[in-house]
């Protein structure tokens, strides 16, 4: 990493739906902004580190403390953020670690601390947090910790793009509050119609609560094949994002393959039909965030 100056933009990788392919999906999508020559920090905040299994990164998952948990819920470990940074051959990472297994238990206490106005009650339940301090805590909530984290970065990049677990708690919460933009993949089967609605109400009662705006700035449709409740689901996600685009991903081993071996398709000794739509996206990205054509 050298510093730099640029405008960075965040993007959040968000379904609270399981098994959607989420994760693969978000790290083609980096590393097609890198292979358009983008400076990209990856942020895995999924307590289970799919990502950073997927990016060859066990160690630092096991890795002992501070960690991730700590530059989200300790104001004074925030300042090491840097030294957490991971450099990965295609992007940066921020990698997730085991103790992200207590992030929603210490955020649902900052949650807490952050809604008493009674400094007295805010201390008693500062016993009970790991890490968080009541002086940390700057509004009546707790969703923008994650957020101080990724401020206390010294490095700009153009993106850093957050992989979300996938169920709906304090840890996604501050994934979207971080980033306002959600990019939103889903399988094309009956069963994510539901799940996206139920998505759209989190979004809504979010920004109710913060007083931010989030924005869908596409959906990706996952691993599709040739059935016709596919077909059926495209053209009910057409109509359920029809303001912006809609990319399809075909279902290809290759994908799996590459993650096994912890790149993006892009790095993967094995190529795939799927690397231009991966490219599409991140055109469209730095076509919607104005990053104008690479060098």
């Amino acid at each position: 990493m050298t510093s730099q100056t640029t405008q960075t933009s965040r993007i959040c990788f968000f379904n609270q739906k399981g098994g959607t392919g989420k994760t693969t999906v978000a790290i083609n999508v980096a590393g097609a902004l890198s292979k358009r020559d983008r400076d990209v920090l990856f942020v895995d905040v999924d307590p289970q580190g799919n990502a950073t299994e997927g990016l060859g990164l066990l160690d630092e998952y096991d890795a002992r403390p501070p960690t991730i948990f700590d530059v989200i819920t300790d104001r004074e470990a925030r300042k090491s953020v840097d030294s957490l940074i991971v450099e990965h051959e295609e992007f940066d990472v921020l990698p997730a670690n085991v103790d992200l297994l207590n992030i929603e238990y210490e955020l649902t206490i900052a949650d807490l601390m952050g809604r008493m106005s009674s400094a007295e009650a805010q201390e008693i339940l500062a016993d009970f947090a790991i890490n968080v301090d009541p002086s940390d805590l700057e509004s009546r909530h707790a969703k923008g910790m994650l957020s101080k984290a990724l401020d206390a970065i010294n490095y700009e990049y153009d993106y850093i793009l957050i992989d979300a677990p996938p169920f709906f708690g304090e840890i996604s919460d501050n994934a979207l509050y971080a980033a306002r933009n959600v990019l939103i993949p889903s399988l094309t089967e009956s069963t994510s119609q539901r799940a996206i609605e139920l998505l759209f109400d989190q979004f809504d009662g979010l920004e109710e609560e913060t007083g931010i705006t989030i924005r869908d700035i596409g959906a990706i449709a996952n691993r599709v094949e040739s059935t016709k409740e596919a077909e059926k689901m495209k053209d009910w996600l057409a109509t359920a994002f029809p303001d912006v685009p809609v990319w399809n991903i075909r279902k290809r081993v290759a994908l799996q393959r590459a993650y096994a071996a912890g790149v993006s398709i892009f790095e993967h000794s094995e190529s795939s039909d799927m690397e231009e739509v991966f490219m599409e996206i991140a055109t469209e990205l730095d076509d919607e965030f104005g990053k104008g054509e690479p060098a």
